[in-house]
């Protein structure tokens, strides 16, 4: 390839950038033979002259063990390097390894710290797990207002878990004025991405007629029936109920039985008493 003889040659100049653009050929197979080593040799050669994507990726690989011995201590090295030029995801990766002490010594204050300049910089995950920490208390002053002001900054980029937070704390009032409008709003913009705890609660919006203009218990199935699909416990659950009360779907004891089996193998306590007291009753519908 055309590509990888020119970077070769720049790369032999010690062009930081071409070193790290071969690097990325190796890394990948593209033009050349793929070789984890010749990717680490390539990256490198740009991370020790500062090129920061390629510090980052040094970090990657280290992390993972491949083209290098795995080691801890060097990738985070290599990613604090990454991150003090703001490279996002390096800064994210820095705050996880100071939660968890994988090669540098624990610290909830400096993971804290980590993970508030990803924030900072825009980077949703980190945002939604600012707003945790802020909600838990965890490595700073627990502060709803806070926690709630990064749930939205993530959500706003289309986080859906950081969604479905801001619409459990609408429906419950927490940290924010109570509305079940913006719960279904913010509720409905993760279901939208498939995510199964906020189907269910659109479910649960739908079935109460909560930030609805009524009840509508075949849109609750609906929904329920999306969450279940996906393993909800939940929703695998409520979606039984209404197969057992025949609401919102016809009456089918056969659903009913399937679903609140399916929710009491996942030891939802509900589901395994209405499966009993079903089977117990002959057939019969407990209510």
């Amino acid at each position: 390839m055309e590509a990888a003889h020119w970077y070769k040659m720049a790369a032999d100049q010690e062009t930081a950038e071409a070193q790290y653009s071969l690097g990325l050929l190796f890394a990948e197979g593209r033009g050349v033979v793929q070789s984890d080593s010749e990717a680490a040799k390539w990256y490198a050669l740009a991370a020790k002259q500062g090129f920061p994507d390629a510090q980052y990726n040094m970090g990657i690989l280290f992390h993972v063990g491949r083209g290098v011995v795995q080691n801890d201590e060097e990738a985070a090295k290599w990613w604090k390097k990454a991150a003090e030029q703001r490279v996002v995801l390096a800064v994210f990766n820095l705050g996880t390894v100071f939660e968890c002490g994988r090669g540098v010594l624990q610290s909830d204050v400096e993971a804290a710290r980590w993970y508030q300049k990803a924030a900072e910089q825009g980077y949703a995950e980190t945002q939604y797990k600012l707003g945790l920490m802020f909600a838990e208390g965890c490595s700073v002053a627990q502060n709803d207002a806070e926690a709630v002001q990064w749930y939205r900054k993530a959500a706003d980029q289309g986080h859906a878990n950081a969604q479905c937070t801001l619409g459990v704390l609408f429906a419950e009032g927490l940290g924010v004025s109570q509305s079940d409008v913006e719960a279904m709003n913010w509720s409905r913009k993760a279901a939208d991405q498939g995510y199964a705890e906020a189907q269910c609660n659109v479910g649960v919006l739908f079935e109460t007629g909560r930030g609805v203009a009524q009840s509508n218990e075949a849109e609750a199935a609906r929904w329920y029936q999306e969450a279940a699909s996906q393993g909800f416990d939940d929703a695998q659950y409520k979606l039984g109920k209404l197969y057992g009360e025949c609401r919102g779907v016809d009456r089918s004891v056969e659903e009913a039985v399937q679903w609140y089996q399916e929710a009491a193998e996942q030891r939802h306590t509900d589901a395994r008493s209405r499966l009993a007291a079903l089977l117990d009753n002959d057939g019969g519908v407990a209510v």
